[in-house]
């Protein structure tokens, strides 16, 4: 096989968030191998101090050779919990209020040559995913501007910025540029209302009714692609952009078409993992695209993630990162419940942290956020919901690959 083939595989079967891979079996044909970690934490957040579970994961992935240089590929990824159901809310990483032992993060199959690219099918990584995870090196609070966790962070899966649900993935790779392009084929449909304190159901029938204050939303297809351009082994350029479209149609009869789009790019500078300065930088315009902390659709947004590192001889590590999700007032889309247009919603807060790599598979950590988050409303419970998970916070623990 050969070194870009391989690399190509390689980055698709352990992409960002990195992680090791041990071969389990390998054979003239066929190549198995496993990865992930566990991680394990206590933090201390929201007046509460608990242990929690760390976005552990395991993952098998499957590659075999077949004829004329074509390369089948495959991989499963499961999270797990592995130190029990946890209700604490800690700002951005969904995977700790996991219930099950195992859950599904990623899962597809697929084709790749040298020549010619890949293709893949499933649930995978999204094309703008390769635009900005430059900045996602925190542990335990690793941004929530980027676009990546939309819907009150969540994994991406609906609008397939983060771990798309049902995509078609194309990539390719020519000199010192790689390019992805995605379709997300799925159909999708729910009802909304503009009452609270409403089931779907309820919503439903109302919508049935003929009510305006009800509608009936299509989110169906997206489409995404980036681009990355790496002029030398420590500078990389990104860009990327992801569009889906929201079909209402309300009670009356009247209809509207909402777009969800992300644009951006993004800079890195090194290699977080070897010794030495790392630096990378992200910025993007959204519309449409994620929703604030009690899910109201935002209009217009602008995020922004910086992080630095600086890997010493020791094998010490401190960081320092910056987010800024910025959607301003008058930032609801109508209709929707109970909507103020002079809230204001700025997600802005700084994480510093220190990581120990004991060896380049076993780390230990700590790290602390301080939020700055601006959240204005004239419904002071609906500010205490958005304030509530946005929180200074500490939390130390081990990362354990394998």
């Amino acid at each position: 096989m050969s070194k870009k083939l391989a690399t190509l595989i390689s980055a698709s079967i352990v992409f960002a968030p990195a992680v090791s891979a041990v071969e389990l079996y390998k054979d003239n044909k066929n190549t198995v191998e496993v990865g992930g970690y566990l991680d394990v934490r206590v933090i201390n957040t929201q007046n509460e101090t608990e242990v929690v579970n760390g976005t552990s994961r395991i993952n098998f992935g499957f590659t075999r050779k077949l004829k004329k240089d074509w390369t089948a590929l495959a991989l499963v990824e499961w999270g797990v919990n592995p130190v029990g159901s946890s209700d604490i809310i800690y700002n951005n990483r969904f995977e700790s209020i996991q219930d099950e032992f195992l859950y599904n993060r990623l899962g597809y199959a697929g084709l790749s040559h040298e020549k010619y690219g890949q293709l893949t099918i499933g649930k995978q990584w999204g094309a703008w995913y390769d635009v900005v995870y430059g900045t996602n090196n925190s542990f335990v609070w690793d941004g929530n501007a980027a676009g990546v966790y939309t819907y009150n962070k969540d994994d991406g899966a609906v609008n397939g910025t983060g771990r798309g649900d049902k995509l078609v993935q194309y990539r390719y790779s020519y000199n010192d540029f790689s390019f992805a392009v995605q379709a997300q084929l799925k159909n999708s449909e729910f009802y909304t209302c503009d009452v609270t304190d409403i089931s779907e159901e309820e919503c439903e029938a109302l919508w049935n009714s003929g009510d305006s204050a009800a509608q009936e939303v299509e989110f169906n297809y997206t489409f995404g692609a980036s681009v990355t351009y790496t002029p030398t082994d420590m500078l990389t350029l990104t860009a990327g952009i992801n569009r889906g479209e929201f079909d209402l149609t309300f009670g009356d009869g009247s209809t509207r078409n909402v777009e969800d789009l992300i644009y951006g790019a993004g800079i890195m500078w090194g290699n977080i993992d070897k010794p030495g300065l790392y630096v990378a930088a992200n910025v993007n315009k959204n519309k449409n695209h994620d929703t604030d902390n009690i899910g109201r659709l935002i209009k217009d947004a602008i995020g922004i993630e910086t992080f630095a590192s600086y890997r010493f001889d020791n094998d010490f590590r401190p960081f320092i990162a910056y987010n800024m999700f910025d959607a301003g007032d008058d930032y609801v889309i109508q209709p929707n419940f109970n909507a103020d247009p002079n809230d204001i919603f700025k997600r802005q807060f700084a994480v510093i942290g220190l990581h120990y790599l004991i060896d380049e598979d076993t780390i230990a950590y700590i790290e602390a956020r301080k939020d700055f988050s601006d959240f204005e409303s004239d419904n002071d419970d609906q500010q205490a919901q958005m304030e509530q998970s946005e929180d200074d916070g500490i939390a130390f623990g081990f990362r354990y690959k394998f």
